[in-house]
């Protein structure tokens, strides 16, 4: 029985995979992530805005060219103009029930940002950011497993 209930779990899981920021930031620093990023099953796709912060903090050249061949062999998927205006409205929230400063508003933006864009292509989002993930699938629902 408990092995039905596994094989429908992945059944229900999508076949479209996007990776956060955090799990590549964890593989590049530490390589944590390498064995389960290889084998992986779906189809991957890199969300613009991960990319986006990826390049924003790569100073060495194997993290530069990581991210080419990460840009290179895997279709990007960008946030929509409704994405981004759905965002917006989503941190409202967070702000009233939260009370977050304005810099931890900037900081969830992307995440609700690459969240939301998973969302819309029926994706599943792989994190290691379990708090802030989490925190916004509260808001608006998408799949989401953590690393």
């Amino acid at each position: 029985m408990r092995g039905s209930s596994r094989s429908r779990a992945r059944v229900l899981m999508s076949s479209v995979v996007i990776f956060d920021t955090s799990v590549f930031v964890d593989h590049l620093r530490t390589g944590s992530h390498q064995q389960r990023i290889e084998t992986v099953t779906g189809l991957i796709r890199t969300s613009s805005v991960v990319l986006a912060e990826l390049w924003r903090g790569a100073t060495k050249p194997v993290e530069r060219e990581f991210l080419r061949v990460l840009g290179k062999n895997h279709p990007l998927l960008t946030p929509t103009e409704t994405n981004w205006l759905e965002s917006g409205q989503i941190l409202g929230k967070i702000y009233v029930d939260k009370g977050f400063t304005p810099d931890k508003l900037r900081d969830l933006h992307f995440d609700v940002l690459i969240a939301l864009t998973a969302r819309s292509h029926g994706a599943r989002l792989i994190t290691s950011n379990r708090a802030d993930f989490e925190m916004i699938n509260r808001y608006r629902r998408f799949q989401l497993e953590i690393w």
